[in-house]
């Protein structure tokens, strides 16, 4: 252990935590071991309640307690003033002089490592003043020089900008900043770029890397994304129900994994290569019993992708030009022309109006009956606001939305809440979009009472128990709230009340976006099994364009507020002719 300690920054040993509640304990880490080397790191990946998270709140001693509770373990850090300490044995107050100092931590959501009543700048000073003693001029211009640093645009303005001023990208550079302002040994990444656009996430990636050559710090890179690691890590930990069930280097886990839930997570990645209608899932590489035993299959990647292939009749990819060109011979059943959806920008005391946002500037395009017409471009591009513009949750500005014939925008209040039976949303975030104090059963029921659908309660119950099924759930779910599913399975609830009206369109927007991967898959084979039961036609929105060549027939790229290409999804993914969509692809993870 002695020579461990002597080359590694960071050597973990049998880390256990538990949590209580009043009836049970459980295991949320369970005898996890690993080791950083200096400018080295180690990704840690798997599913949200894997316990990634758990591991690296506990090396900061930020568990929860009484709940939480650090069972067993040793962390010696390399400290750069007082040599090796047990980060596990240090109380409260002592922990606190490493924190920040000598291991650092970047959260996933950087608005709630932010204080929004403070500027930007003066939260990073804080951590100089505090760990470094500098007064607060020095510290001000040693800010400045780390928000240049992590390449912020316009860093003296930002040093006096408050959170809500900046955008997800900005916001994360911020707190990266905050994390290496006192040039720690160890630095933790929690999910730091799940929530950001790809484009953003590759330059945040290439960010941590570059800051990691400079400085020589180990990481500790959390996500639950393979193709992330890929681009980040040199050695893998992957986590299953608090278990390390598989560990090696990037290398070894990518080109011959050997636990099946590791061949899973790898293979239900929407890849170049997949041309199938079913993702791979992580049921198909082993299953799991009552008592929560895993079982393997014993199928490889490649033995499932084959399997799947056969499953699916052989045929060509769904995008490929026989179908477009089918799709393209019926009547379009949605047109929009020359749709625009302007804001107001206003000022000062009285709000005046100063110019205006041009989020859906002159767009128009076709959806065809039976077709799924993805639209995808980073945050701000206005794909959102199109969504919700056709279905007039936002009004637009001028042009036309035409569906099945009609108009949508000359409709009145009463005539367009009749329509909206036709034409349905699902939601990015499945949480705040069903309301907390309703059970699952009651918010998939609701809509077919307020447009008086079937005879009575029972008859819509009992449809509502058909459509939890549907969608993979069971029938006692009904009486459940929504802090008691995931999140995977409050998003089966939001797609069982999209299609409890039996709507002829559905826009999904960014309905896959939060959620892991494996339960991302189960998501989109579950959205493509009903448009073809359903002959359902959809518009998905998402800022990934694996997601969206893997969904769509046909693919529309945009950006600030136009669009910037369209055409056959493989089409536009293999063959980009505008620059900006190559830049989208070139920033996927592989």
């Amino acid at each position: 252990m002695e020579e461990s300690v002597s080359v590694s920054l960071l050597t973990v040993k049998n880390l256990s935590v538990s949590f209580q509640n009043e009836k049970t304990i459980f295991k949320a880490v369970d005898n996890i071991s690993f080791s950083i080397l200096p400018g080295q790191t180690l990704g840690i990946v798997g599913e949200s309640g894997s316990g990634k998270s758990v591991t690296s709140l506990s090396l900061m001693k930020l568990i929860a307690k009484p709940a939480g509770n650090i069972d067993s373990g040793t962390a010696l850090l390399h400290s750069k003033a007082d040599g090796v300490q047990d980060l596990l044995s240090l109380s409260d107050k002592v922990i606190r002089k490493y924190r920040g100092n000598d291991i650092a931590m970047i959260f996933q959501e950087p608005m709630t490592s932010l204080n929004p009543v403070f500027t930007c700048g003066d939260q990073v000073a804080e951590a100089l003043r505090l760990h470094k003693k500098m007064s607060r001029k020095e510290a001000r211009i040693e800010t400045i020089k780390l928000f240049n640093k992590v390449k912020l645009p316009r860093a003296e303005s930002m040093y006096d900008a408050y959170p809500h001023q900046l955008s997800g990208g900005q916001k994360q550079r911020v707190v990266i900043a905050m994390a290496i302002s006192c040039e720690p040994k160890i630095l933790i990444a929690d999910e730091p770029t799940t929530a950001l656009d790809v484009t953003v996430q590759a330059a945040i990636l290439e960010l941590l890397k570059e800051l990691q050559e400079e400085t020589g710090m180990g990481m500790i890179f959390i996500t639950h994304d393979l193709g992330v690691i890929s681009r980040i890590a040199n050695n893998v930990l992957v986590m299953y129900k608090g278990k390390a069930v598989e560990q090696g280097t990037v290398a070894e886990i990518f080109d011959n994994p050997k636990h099946p839930y590791t061949k899973g997570l790898l293979a239900c990645r929407p890849t170049k290569n997949i041309s199938m209608k079913r993702l791979p899932v992580i049921g198909d590489f082993m299953r799991i019993d009552t008592a929560g035993n895993y079982h393997e299959t014993g199928e490889s990647v490649n033995d499932v992708l084959a399997r799947l292939k056969l499953e699916d009749g052989a045929r060509e990819s769904k995008t490929d030009s026989y179908r477009v060109q089918e799709l393209k011979s019926k009547t379009p059943l949605l047109s929009i022309r020359n749709l625009q959806t302007y804001f107001p920008i206003k000022k000062g005391l009285f709000g005046k109006i100063t110019g205006e946002v041009k989020a859906v500037d002159e767009v128009s395009f076709e959806v065809y009956p039976g077709e799924t017409l993805g639209l995808v471009g980073e945050s701000g591009c206005g794909k959102t606001t199109l969504g919700r513009s056709i279905l007039r949750l936002v009004e637009p500005t001028g042009g036309e939305v035409i569906y099945n014939g009609t108009d949508i925008r000359t409709l009145d209040a009463k005539k367009l809440r009749l329509f909206r039976k036709q034409m349905q949303l699902i939601f990015q975030d499945p949480y705040s979009s069903l309301n907390p104090r309703l059970t699952a059963g009651t918010a998939i029921q609701e809509p077919m009472t307020v447009h008086q659908l079937y005879s009575n309660d029972k008859e819509r119950k009992e449809m509502v128990l058909q459509l939890l099924t549907k969608v993979g759930l069971k029938e006692e779910h009904y009486y459940r709230y929504p802090h008691q599913f995931s999140g995977g399975q409050r998003q089966r609830i939001c797609i069982a009340r999209a299609l409890s009206l039996n709507p002829e369109f559905i826009i999904c927007d960014e309905s896959v976006s939060a959620l892991d991967v494996s339960v991302q898959a189960q998501v989109l084979n579950l959205l493509n099994e009903l448009k073809e039961e359903k002959g359902l036609t959809y518009i998905f929105i998402s800022h990934d364009l694996s997601v969206v060549r893997f969904m769509s027939d046909r693919m529309l790229v945009m950006n600030k507020g136009r669009i910037e290409e369209m055409g056959e999804a493989n089409e536009v993914y293999n063959n980009p002719k505008s620059e900006y969509t190559r830049k989208l692809i070139e920033a996927i993870p592989l």
